[in-house]
């Protein structure tokens, strides 16, 4: 019979410490991803060069059209003087149609490639849409009014193509005061008057 006082108890086994796994390499990309990456950025800068292109384009055409019509703005200049001549002086009331007709045309083959002319008299004088030629004294018109409309200025595609030569108003006219007589000369006291010319 054995002896049971000299029997140990059992240690719970401890457990051994877990390794932490190594991390994972990302996995190496396939050709197929690849070849959808680079088609992607293709894509991206392909839009991003249709896109350059057209905005190159247009403003090419911009420009074009901007030298044509600034080209052709004294010539339409004089058309609408020789109207207004023709208005005035001309017996022929079918001279008087015929030229407005032209102008007519001319004025809506302009406004279709944009351009539109500037709204200035009785407008508040802006140097950058206006060129002031001279300015005159006005009852009518407060200062800094435009009073007429030299040459006419015109806007193409919202920028400012030629500015409008205007007279711009001064103001009412004031009456010019009449220079009041210098005062006499005083004195200071003690002083000696001086002698007149020929007194001893």
């Amino acid at each position: 019979m054995k002896d049971k006082k000299h029997t140990k108890p059992a240690q719970p086994e401890t457990a051994a410490p877990q390794a932490t796994p190594a991390p994972v390499a990302p996995a190496a990309p396939t050709p197929e991803a690849q070849l959808k990456d680079q088609l992607l950025r293709l894509q991206a800068d392909f839009e991003n060069f249709r896109k350059r292109v057209q905005r190159d384009r247009v403003e090419s055409q911009q420009q074009a059209a901007a030298q044509l019509i600034g080209a052709l703005l004294p010539a339409l200049d004089h058309f609408q003087l020789g109207l207004k001549n023709a208005q005035i002086h001309a017996q022929d009331a079918s001279i008087v149609t015929g030229f407005q007709m032209i102008y007519t045309q001319l004025l809506e083959a302009f406004t279709q490639a944009g351009l539109t002319p500037l709204p200035v008299e009785g407008q508040p004088f802006d140097p950058n849409l206006h060129e002031a030629v001279t300015s005159l004294a006005s009852e009518e018109h407060p200062e800094g009014t435009v009073i007429t409309e030299l040459r006419r200025g015109y806007m193409l595609g919202g920028k400012l193509l030629r500015p409008a030569q205007v007279i711009v108003s001064r103001g009412p006219a004031e009456a010019a005061a009449a220079p009041a007589p210098a005062p006499a000369a005083v004195p200071p006291a003690g002083a000696k008057a001086l002698p007149e010319e020929g007194a001893v």
